[in-house]
């Protein structure tokens, strides 16, 4: 299991990491925490389903919400790197998207995704955009955030 090599990897480096999650809903957090030992490299999670969260708990900017939107790429980096601050971990990993089956837009449909890992000195994000329902949207999410996250500790 991909949560498995991930864990390996994060204990071997002695890197903690923490999850802020808005569509996914506490998915990758679970995911994760379904490793036994996981808490030797899983500092915890914010679940920032309301905007309210995202800015007074993780810090994302109320310019950042009126101008791009919660579903951005922007709002992913800020959710990580608030997430990783809050949490005192070496990696912060994000997503925010519309999981369905409303609330999709021409420019913004439903089963876009953007998922964002920070580190101190380092910010990425990844966009998806998945046709399944919306359980099946989640799952998709959450596999494509451990994707990223493996792919980056394993460099």
């Amino acid at each position: 299991m991909i949560e498995e090599e991930i864990g390996e990897e994060l204990r071997k480096r002695g890197l903690m990491l923490a999850t802020a999650e808005s569509c996914t809903g506490g998915l990758v957090g679970h995911k994760i925490t379904n490793v036994t030992g996981s808490s030797d490299y899983y500092a915890g999670g914010v679940i920032a389903y309301a905007n309210k969260v995202k800015t007074e708990i993780l810090h994302v900017s109320r310019e950042t919400l009126e101008e791009k939107g919660a579903v951005s790429a922007e709002c992913a980096k800020e959710m990580a790197i608030g997430v990783m601050k809050l949490l005192d971990s070496d990696i912060g990993i994000a997503t925010t998207g519309i999981a369905g089956p409303g609330g999709g837009t021409p420019d913004k449909p439903v089963g876009l995704v953007y998922i964002a890992l920070a580190r101190k000195d380092y910010i990425d994000y990844k966009k998806h955009i998945f046709h399944r329902d919306r359980d099946g949207n989640k799952r998709e999410m959450a596999d494509a955030a451990l994707d990223m996250l493996k792919r980056y500790i394993s460099i």
